[in-house]
């Protein structure tokens, strides 16, 4: 359809089709209305190979005028729509959501999809895209990012009645990272062995970074002994730990917004204490004494005073290139804390507490780092034998008479 003419909403049509010869596409579908505001006589037409292409076309215009649609918008592409509609698609979503999901609109969706019709959007057209994407070497997120804007924008397809149901809900793709799924079940695979990997860790993070900042070594370690996120550290203020009892009350953190880096509250709106055992406690209290009595002054920033994330860890350490050296290719900023929290679980810190401290909202979700050795199984029964012990009667169990 041309875009000069935009057709307004609940007018009437008069329609017609025109057979021109000698023409690649000969039929020409014509509609014709009365602009309401200045009366003047207005049109716009499509060419089609075949009568029925026209027809078709006629019939869809039609269809939409009727039902109080702005046909213009009934044949757009998607790339058309999404640019009309984003700002409704998208209502409710926050900066950090709202960023990726936008990536993911101009960097998978519209090249894919964008040059089709809406009503061409199928399921299957979908599907095809979605695993085209996984074949190129998107990560799951990327995939899960891309596909989760064009649902919202389909979703508000069906609000406008351009299509009746949502085809970008699409389900199976996920099966295909396998792997990345068996690492969510099994966060322990994630972690750190031990003490040593940990240090060795960010010394050589330490070592590899711009002018060797040591608050890059002392944010890992910090984040691996507490089971924190980057975000969680960044956004820790002297006010936030007792040195008395030497515990960190989690309250904010800080993530990627709109403009930059924002501070907010922690996932899911909830403060937990977490403590800070031993090994940290010095590097702690240095950092508060050079604070001073700045209560709300960070406990950790960057060289230069700056908020810390996951990127800015990455970047300036050159993660990726000190993890692969030390033989842990898969070690991400968030597995110093599945490395914490497998420690914990390991030291036998009991599932209720360890949950307190994550700031998990299901239990099962705490219960993945939960990992019973053999030790761990015959101490059980050895419980259970001295518990039933201590039930019987000093002459020993009676026997039932058959």
């Amino acid at each position: 359809m041309s875009r000069r003419e935009q057709i307004p909403v609940g007018v009437s049509l008069s329609a017609d089709i025109e057979y021109r010869a000698g023409r690649p596409r000969p039929y020409r579908a014509r509609v014709r209305w009365v602009d309401p505001s200045t009366r003047r006589r207005r049109s716009v037409s499509e060419s089609a190979e075949d009568e029925d292409q026209a027809q078709a076309w006629l019939d869809e215009i039609q269809k939409a005028a009727q039902a109080g649609i702005d046909p213009a918008t009934f044949t757009m592409t998607l790339a058309e729509y999404g640019q009309n509609v984003m700002t409704l698609a998208t209502r409710g979503l926050e900066g950090k959501t709202l960023d990726p999901y936008m990536a993911g609109w101009r960097r998978r969706v519209v090249p894919s999809l964008g040059h089709l019709p809406v009503r061409m959007i199928s399921n299957g057209a979908v599907d095809r895209t979605v695993h085209a994407w996984i074949a190129d070497g998107c990560g799951r997120s990327t995939v899960k990012n891309s596909l989760a804007i064009l649902v919202r924008v389909m979703e508000q397809a069906v609000r406008d009645g351009i299509v009746d149901r949502n085809t970008a809900r699409v389900t199976g793709w996920q099966h295909e990272y396998k792997q990345a799924e068996d690492e969510l079940d099994d966060p322990r695979s994630l972690a750190l062995p031990d003490w040593t990997a940990l240090t060795d860790l960010a010394a050589a993070l330490v070592e590899r970074s711009a002018g060797q900042y040591a608050g890059w070594g002392e944010v890992v370690i910090f984040a691996a002994c507490t089971a924190a996120r980057i975000g969680e550290v960044s956004g820790v203020r002297v006010c936030d730990i007792d040195r008395d009892s030497w515990t960190w009350t989690v309250r904010r953190q800080t993530t990627p917004g709109p403009g930059g880096l924002v501070d907010k509250g922690t996932k899911g709106r909830r403060a937990q204490p977490v403590p800070l055992i031993e090994e940290i406690r010095p590097m702690v209290g240095q950092r508060l004494d050079a604070v001073g009595d700045n209560s709300m002054a960070r406990l950790f920033t960057g060289p230069k005073g700056g908020r810390i994330s996951t990127a800015v860890l990455r970047d300036a350490t050159h993660w990726d290139e000190v993890v692969t050296r030390l033989g842990y290719e898969y070690l991400r900023r968030h597995d110093l804390r599945h490395t914490g929290l497998t420690w914990m679980a390991d030291a036998g810190v009991p599932v209720h507490v360890l949950r307190k401290i994550a700031g998990h909202g299901s239990l099962s979700t705490t219960q993945r780092y939960l990992h019973p050795d053999a030790q761990s199984i015959n101490a059980a029964g050895d419980a259970l034998s001295t518990h039933l012990r201590g039930r019987r009667s000093p002459a020993g169990p009676r026997l039932r008479a058959v």
